[in-house]
């Protein structure tokens, strides 16, 4: 048991649990505001690919970040075109966006690197930098005497410290806001938001464009921060686990963070248990079983909390306008 509960539990989960987190908190502002966002996946392997190859071919972290930004909101205005403009099915649009990123990336990763399976591999050093690389370049030669080299600076991201100010920033402007008020308005009830002199199109368009953004940031954390290059489908269903994550916080952003360190444990736990969890007979507990450990949980959580939580009254409704 000590050999799984240890230090390194802790830094693997909030590493597992940063791209969860802001692909959730996208998600939320895109449901509070009346628009179901299934397209969460598409959108982190949107900003993945385009992450690590603007990355690769720029040689710079924070260009790669703006264009993976870039890359999402590209592919969330689409989203809340044909949802909210042309009032197309809201299933069914983030469906087909999943379907699309499934496939695309390997298309023009074929066409750029001559290869449909990865990108090339991106140097170390110029992958998203942890706190302390980050503290260290702004003051290169006094940093080493007047801050300590604490290991939770040389392990996390800045993107996760970045996570976690999107989580704050939210709860205050979803609570504390006159636009997290229409926000959530628009999302209740976008007639009586509409009465009251509120563009429901228009703040649905800035929920959606949000989610990209965030979901976006996700997907380039793990292509040049967690990894070092974008492989097929290396989202690996995160996208659907923020989604159970945002139902589970039931659509609020301190809960859906917790939510998402919940589900970021149980894949940590899977990555600790391998070769170390035993079965009675002394073998090794085979890997599959241990992989299948995140999505279990993910089935048990919304099997069991899905019926208490209640989400936007609007939510999935496309709004018409009275004349």
């Amino acid at each position: 048991m000590r050999q799984l509960f240890t230090i390194s539990l802790l830094f693997s989960t909030l590493r597992l649990a940063t791209p969860l987190v802001l692909a959730a908190i996208g998600g939320l502002y895109s449901e509070r505001s009346g628009v179901i966002n299934i397209a969460l996946e598409g959108l982190m392997l949107a900003g993945a690919f385009t992450a690590a190859s603007v990355t690769f071919y720029a040689s710079s972290p924070s260009i790669g970040l703006a264009a993976a930004i870039v890359a999402g909101v590209a592919v969330a205005v689409i989203i809340a075109l044909a949802c909210i403009r042309f009032k197309a099915d809201q299933v069914v649009t983030g469906t087909g966006i999943n379907i699309m990123f499934l496939g695309l990336p390997a298309v023009l990763s074929g066409a750029l690197f001559l290869s449909s399976g990865s990108t090339p591999q991106i140097p170390k050093d110029y992958l998203l930098p942890t706190i302390y690389q980050f503290l260290e370049r702004i003051r290169p030669a006094a940093f080493p005497d007047w801050i300590p080299r604490w290991r939770i600076l040389t392990d996390v991201s800045l993107i996760t410290l970045i996570a976690l100010l999107v989580v704050l920033i939210t709860a205050y402007v979803l609570y504390r806001t006159p636009f997290g008020l229409r926000l959530r308005a628009v999302g209740e009830n976008p007639e009586a938001a509409d009465a009251a002199g509120v563009s429901v199109n228009k703040i649905r368009f800035i929920g959606v464009i949000l989610s990209g953004a965030l979901a976006g940031i996700g997907g380039a954390y793990l292509s040049i921060g967690q990894s070092s290059l974008f492989t097929r489908n290396m989202t690996a269903g995160r996208g659907f686990i923020a989604l159970a994550a945002l139902i589970f916080g039931k659509w609020r952003p301190v809960q859906t963070a917790l939510a998402c360190l919940l589900f970021g444990f149980a894949d940590a736990l899977t990555i600790q248990m391998q070769g170390v969890a035993k079965l009675p007979s002394g073998e090794d507990i085979p890997v599959q079983f241990i992989q299948m450990i995140p999505y279990v949980v993910t089935i048990v959580v919304l099997a069991g909390f899905i019926g208490q939580s209640r989400a936007p009254k609007a939510i999935g409704i496309p709004y018409e306008k009275e004349r």
